[in-house]
């Protein structure tokens, strides 16, 4: 009775764990479809000119959707004891969970290659912005306005697009402008005249400002990896738990549609 017990209360917690991995799989999915969808978002910045970043957003779309499929499995597996699924469901997860520590190692290791192409990525922007009519310079605006930043290494960054470098006026780009600097309301996007030669702009660069706000929230960060690892885990030892519980399988049980 105590063993019979333990293999309910396992069902129900591997269910639990399922039901939250489905959950889990729904955001990773939504997160990927806002990457590449979003017109406002860094990633849509960088986009416009990595391949590999429009990859990585279809890479996240699967990884969520499998995750679901798998939350699905894994539920019907426990409630109704099948080994099969619970099999097919724990390699499934182990396959994920080196998936993700090898992506993660590769990310660490490559960080400096990811940095460098990033800035050739915002400084071609940079370079081709106009009166940000397109959804790269209206999402680098956005950028700069939202962690109040000017150019990726700088305001100098600014200095080379052609619209600036050929005016006679002293110019500026107006999502650069340092709120408490200027007196009157500033556009949100295009190019404002500044009352002097110094620029009214924020003086860190946004590559400094994406640098913080990672090293300040390093710690959630870390502890979501560490968190999504372990929930991973305890479901691989709840599956193999309960597949070596199950003695015989009863499809009876299973519904018929």
């Amino acid at each position: 009775a105590m063993g019979k017990g333990c293999t309910t209360a396992t069902k129900y917690f591997l269910f639990l764990f399922n039901l939250l991995f489905f959950i889990f799989g729904a955001v990773i999915l939504g997160f990927g479809l806002w990457v590449l969808l979003d017109n406002q978002s860094f990633m849509n910045v960088l986009q416009q000119s990595s391949t590999s970043l429009k990859v990585g957003s279809y890479i996240l779309i699967s990884v969520g959707s499998l995750s679901m499929l798998m939350g699905f499995l894994g539920c019907i597996g426990a409630i109704y004891e099948i080994r099969c699924l619970l099999g097919l469901y724990f390699t499934c997860l182990l396959l994920i969970l080196i998936a993700q520590i090898t992506a993660a190692v590769l990310i660490y290791f490559q960080r400096d290659l990811l940095k460098d192409e990033m800035s050739v990525i915002v400084k071609k922007i940079i370079l081709d912005y106009r009166e940000g009519n397109t959804t790269a310079d209206a999402a680098w605006d956005y950028i700069q306005r939202s962690i109040h930043c000017c150019g990726w290494s700088g305001p100098g960054n600014w200095t080379e697009n052609p619209v600036l470098k050929n005016n006679s006026k002293s110019e500026y780009p107006c999502s650069c402008a340092n709120l408490t600097a200027v007196n009157s309301s500033v556009p949100n996007n295009g190019f404002c005249q500044s009352e002097s030669k110094q620029w009214p702009v924020y003086t860190v660069g946004c590559a400094s400002s994406v640098e913080n706000w990672i090293l300040s929230n390093s710690g959630v960060i870390l502890g979501v990896c560490i968190g999504v690892a372990v929930i991973e885990l305890l479901g691989m030892i709840l599956s193999i738990c309960l597949c070596k519980s199950i003695h015989q399988e009863d499809y009876t049980k299973v519904p018929k549609y």
